[in-house]
């Protein structure tokens, strides 16, 4: 996870939860953080669009199964209407009938309600970074989901189609295996301004939307090899 920047602010966060209980859990660590100042709350989907129309949060941690609307209807209204807002799915859910969803929706990253308070605020931190948040378990989700998939192309026929070069790959590979901007700069011995640049070419060249997506795809047309279970 990332570790905390100096800001000339707090991080804005929106807390959206149906438990009372939830809610307050997560103001009281996220509110500890120096960095990070919870600016409102909700409890369910339907509040948390008008809250962030109303509030303008960096980031929203989002509870998915609510009453009114639910928390992957609410991710895909927020991240539509305000592009520049993360949101990160915090949930007790880690089955693909929740994950594969929230992420579609547009949530940066997914992670479960029994982490440690510690790892919900590296992952706010890690979406507000542009990096994707996912607890091992959600990630174990998604490459199950992955399996399942039909036939993919081999790995040289998507490098040819998307234009990756060789230093792409490797990035992409270390992207597939969790690793930060920086954790990826050491390893490459590359600055992370030049592993953002890649990244954003990735993106690009991939026709996905973030990180997280482009994890999904790298897996279901065989760029990266699965890993062995």
């Amino acid at each position: 996870m990332n570790e905390r920047k100096p800001m000339s602010s707090p991080a804005k966060v929106l807390v959206v939860d149906d438990q009372q209980l939830m809610l307050r859990a997560l103001r009281v660590f996220i509110d500890a953080e120096e960095d990070l100042a919870v600016v409102g709350e909700a409890q369910n989907g339907r509040a948390a669009i008008e809250q962030c129309l109303a509030l303008r949060p960096d980031v929203v941690v989002m509870d998915l199964q609510m009453p009114v609307l639910d928390g992957v209807e609410a991710t895909r209204a927020i991240t539509h209407a305000h592009p520049d807002v993360k949101v990160l799915a915090v949930t007790t859910f880690h089955s693909e009938e929740w994950v594969i969803p929230a992420l579609k929706a547009g949530a940066s990253g997914y992670v479960v309600k029994d982490s440690e308070p510690h790892e919900i605020v590296g992952a706010v931190r890690s979406v507000l970074a542009g990096e994707a948040a996912i607890s091992r378990r959600v990630a174990a989700t998604l490459i199950r989901s992955v399996v399942a998939e039909p036939a993919r192309p081999r790995p040289e026929e998507v490098t040819a189609e998307g234009g990756l070069t060789e230093r792409e790959r490797e990035v992409v590979t270390l992207l597939c295996e969790g690793l930060s901007n920086r954790e990826i700069a050491a390893a490459l011995f590359l600055s992370e301004p030049t592993v953002k640049s890649h990244l954003s070419h990735i993106l690009s060249k991939m026709g996905v939307r973030d990180r997280v997506q482009a994890v999904i795809k790298a897996y279901r047309t065989g760029l990266v090899a699965m890993p062995s279970s």
